[in-house]
């Protein structure tokens, strides 16, 4: 079982930036595929990032591309997503996700309000 605790959300400003963390549990972590979601509310989950295990090749949506970056520390067992240039519509609920085949795991989210 893994537990992941997200942080580093809050109010920006548009134009602005923010580094969410999330940190894991286990001390397996290097095993896992991570991931950055959002949701908005009455909307489903979207994924916004992507890194492998061994912190290769990363993917993201093409909403977010230029302007987020994701990456881990498999040392200290937790994962960032660097945001920058936010806009109003980045106002979302952010999760992370652990993911070893055939196991998922979830954060409870952290809020992102871009608002002046």
């Amino acid at each position: 079982q893994m537990q992941l605790v997200e942080s580093g959300g809050g109010l920006v400003q548009p134009g602005g930036s923010l580094r969410l963390s999330c940190a894991a549990s286990s001390s397996t972590f290097s095993s896992y595929v991570m991931s950055w979601y959002r949701q908005a509310p009455g909307k489903e989950r979207e994924l916004v990032a992507n890194i492998p295990s061994s912190g290769g090749t990363t993917t993201y949506a093409d909403s977010v591309k230029g302007r987020f970056t994701i990456s881990r520390d498999n040392a200290k067992s937790t994962v960032y997503l660097q945001m920058t240039s936010l806009q109003p519509e980045d106002t979302v609920v952010y999760y992370c996700k652990a993911r070893r085949w055939p196991l998922d795991y979830w954060g409870q989210g952290t809020q992102v309000t871009v608002s002046s």
